[in-house]
């Protein structure tokens, strides 16, 4: 039997598709690699389908149940992510042409024996879509979040917050680095412009990170713009022990030795650990790397300071990865607010009198962030350590009046290449 051979783009198509489908099934959007498609263009294109599918994922959901009066089909393989995919870019990519996103679709569920019989729904449903593509263009922005989360954000940021919001997951994440030393010549280099202290941003390249000028030589590393602040607010002398507690991918590690701290790096993932130590070798930092459950590691020595990333629901970083508002749920980010609060004891325990513990979350959440917070400041052995405004020159806005450090993705970033940045909660307290 001869092979069945694939129309021009179809195999492409093929695998958008799967890897669309295993994120709807949980699984976090990993962009495909060189390794798996070699074109530059084609990975680019695989790229952005499944990335467009996944930030008009809310409004998707909207055209589904306006199509499908059943819902989609049980057992039907990947006639979802295929359907998906398709109306992303029938409706959202129409200069990719409405006959190849068509024929695409209908031939890739033929492809498998569980959507093969779907066919031809899928093309009546994409020709509806094709005919009514100009109205879906306009679907509410309030769609595109889950009715989980977006009420929530509305009364905690406000409705004029909430669209930009939506602007934001639209637009996706420009490249931030930290710089090691700030060098104007490595600024123009990399085409970059600064933003906040020693971060810097470029919003439009040519090539791959690893090829950007200073890569080799470890002059900078990859990290939003929000996540760069909470390691510059733990202000300690010269030489302190300080512990980065949940610390890959180590960008806050690096910012800690670059402030000349004695570091000790902890994570409980292999995976992880192995690629920040990757990170620490092209910087040429040294850090003591720990593999570990915190949960049941014990220091020899205590600390003077140490920053605790604690693992959240991630809701702030949706503009690089849209999935994850989609992933969580009440129970999900209850159940994170529990797992931060054992966290939040056993740094306590580790700290010197006097020591320093700041506490941050790449999360929107109020119950990880500002409540957790109010928990904290409520033990006998710590005191709250109030973040003033001059501490983040550029960024004001972002204190509160409490003295936490609340950032947000509809919040603006100066600097001449502007944009926005990721959801980040800061608190800073001090052991009695």
């Amino acid at each position: 039997m001869k092979k069945q051979k694939h129309p021009p783009g179809l195999k492409l198509r093929l695998l958008a598709a799967d890897r669309l489908d295993q994120v709807l099934k949980g699984a976090n959007f990993a962009p495909f690699s060189h390794a798996e498609i070699e074109d530059g263009r084609d990975r680019a294109l695989a790229n952005k389908l499944v990335t467009v599918a996944l930030r008009r994922h809310g409004q998707l959901n909207l055209m589904i149940a306006r199509f499908l009066d059943r819902g989609i089909p049980k057992k039907s393989g990947p006639f979802e992510a295929i359907l998906r995919l398709s109306l992303a870019h029938l409706v959202f990519l129409p200069e990719l042409g409405d006959h190849s996103a068509i024929f695409l679709a209908v031939e890739a569920s033929k492809r498998d024996t569980r959507s093969q019989h779907l066919a031809k729904l899928m093309n009546a449903v994409l020709r509806r879509a094709q005919g009514e593509a100009h109205a879906l263009r306009h679907l509410p922005y309030q769609a595109l979040f889950p009715e989980t989360l977006g009420p929530l954000w509305r009364d905690s940021y406000g409705e004029d917050a909430l669209e930009d919001f939506a602007d934001a997951l639209l637009d996706g994440a420009p490249l931030d680095l930290t710089l090691r030393s700030v060098e104007p010549e490595l600024i123009e280099a990399l085409g970059a412009a600064p933003v906040l202290a020693d971060t810097v941003r470029i919003d439009e390249r040519d090539r791959p990170v690893e090829a950007l000028p200073g890569f080799e030589a470890g002059r900078w590393w990859v990290q939003d713009a929000a996540a760069a602040i909470p390691a510059r607010l733990l202000t300690l002398a010269p030489g302190a022990r300080v512990l980065d507690l949940c610390a890959a991918p180590g960008g806050k590690t690096a910012q800690l030795i670059n402030a000349g701290y004695a570091v000790t790096a902890i994570d409980n993932e292999p995976d992880r650990v192995a690629r920040m130590a990757q990170n620490f070798a092209r910087l040429a930092m040294t850090p003591e790397v720990v593999t570990a459950d915190a949960l049941a590691w014990e220091p020899a020595q205590k600390f003077d300071g140490i920053l605790l990333d604690a693992p959240c629901s991630a809701t702030g970083t949706f503009r690089r990865h849209p999935e994850v508002i989609w992933h969580r749920n009440a129970a999900d980010i209850a159940g994170r607010v529990a797992l931060q609060r054992r966290f939040i004891e056993r740094a306590l325990g580790w700290l010197n009198p006097g020591g320093v513990l700041v506490y941050c979350v790449c999360s929107l959440e109020p119950g990880e962030g500002e409540e957790q917070a109010s928990w904290l400041a409520a033990h006998d052995d710590v005191v709250p350590d109030a973040i003033g405004a001059d501490e983040l020159p550029g960024l004001p806005g972002a204190v509160t009046p409490e003295g936490f450090v609340r950032t947000h993705p509809g919040m603006l970033v100066p600097g001449d290449k502007g944009g926005t940045l990721d959801g980040f909660f800061v608190a800073r307290f001090r052991r009695r």
